[in-house]
């Protein structure tokens, strides 16, 4: 059974701001399990890293109960935990952000030893630990650059070397690859994947794009206003998103917001014949083995005209969707989309021919 490593209750954050008050967070429960990578996904000012940064107390909340690796670390309106025991507790907690936040006068190997200033090594162990760092981030063959002297995603490597520093058991990542290049992105996704897997890391990843939720989390948590409005595994949301922004999101990351203003665009889309329907298609798991639209071809003599398709592999199961025309007589189409229905397929109709 999964051990829960951070629970937070019921938590809300107000702030007073010229005389108004400011409900940041509104009675945010989650909880996040050892080792998984969890993602919080939301536009600007939804309030998620707001609410993240009370994990470690760095924000205390006005309201709720916290618990981080078992101990509680705020109930109700309290701090629960002494200065000292907070100081050890944030050692557990490693942070990445967007600005990688690097002293630009110290090397990449200086950044790191920097956050082992108060560590109880030795100056040979520092050394090492340095060393072992760098190897871990890809980054031996640049200890001595300095900032101005590292890519993008250089210097962020340099960032989470940092924050791993003191082996903490959960890594915050605060829209840490919003600044980088997709390529680059990518190359870092790859690299909290492998930290998670090698160190057994807790990862809380904080972002506005779906598509890195989409690459790397395990669960994800969506927040609008200062509310969480819809989570679960990634499976779960992407094959059956419940709230519009949710879906929103997910038509980002598949591609599909741009693609289907293309095929509306089409004279084929435009003049939709009478007995034709513009539909897309969702599927999940062993439905996307079927060869469904050559079954409604030979059982209700329906055509398929496919415009767009796409498929991701999400937590080790397919997930696709296809916006395709089809076209028959009235009777064995509504028939058709009954059969579709039924194969575990969803159909959203978007377009009748008139």
């Amino acid at each position: 059974m999964a051990q829960t490593i951070i629970s937070l209750d019921n938590i809300d954050i107000t702030f007073r701001q010229k005389n108004k008050m400011i409900e940041a967070v509104k009675n945010v429960s989650l909880t996040i399990d050892k080792g998984q990578i969890y993602g919080i996904v939301g536009y600007s000012g939804a309030g998620k890293s707001t609410l993240v940064r009370v994990i470690n107390l760095l924000q205390v909340p006005t309201a709720g109960k916290i618990i981080v690796d078992g101990d509680v670390m705020f109930d109700q309106d309290k701090v629960q935990i002494s200065t000292k025991e907070l100081r050890e507790k944030r050692r557990d907690i490693g942070m990445i952000f967007q600005h990688f936040n690097l002293m630009a006068q110290k090397t990449a190997r200086e950044n790191i030893a920097f956050a082992l200033k108060h560590s109880p090594l030795s100056k040979e162990e520092k050394e090492e630990k340095v060393q072992e760092l760098l190897d871990l981030v890809g980054l031996a063959d640049r200890s001595e650059s300095y900032p101005a002297q590292l890519s993008g995603g250089q210097k962020q490597r340099v960032a989470i070397a940092r924050a791993l520093a003191n082996d903490p058991k959960i890594l915050i990542s605060d829209e840490s690859t919003s600044a980088l290049d997709p390529k680059t992105t990518q190359q870092i996704l790859a690299l909290l994947q492998e930290l998670n897997q090698k160190l057994g890391l807790t990862i809380v990843l904080i972002t506005h794009e779906m598509q890195i939720v989409k690459d790397i989390c395990h669960r994800v948590a969506v927040m609008q206003n200062g509310q969480l409005i819809e989570e679960g595994s990634i499976l779960e949301i992407f094959s059956h998103p419940k709230e519009a922004l949710t879906k929103d999101f997910i038509n980002v990351a598949t591609g599909i917001d741009e693609a289907l203003p293309k095929i509306e665009r089409q004279e084929i889309v435009q003049q939709l014949p009478e007995n034709a329907v513009l539909v897309k298609l969702n599927y999940v798991g062993s439905s996307t083995d079927e060869p469904i639209l050559n079954r409604i071809y030979k059982q209700f003599n329906i055509s398929a005209n496919i415009l767009y398709g796409n498929i991701e592999i999400l937590d080790n199961t397919p997930v696709g969707e296809m916006i395709a025309i089809l076209e028959g007589n009235e009777e064995s189409l509504e028939k058709a989309l009954v059969a579709i229905n039924a194969s575990n397929v969803t159909v959203d109709i978007l377009k009748r021919g008139r």
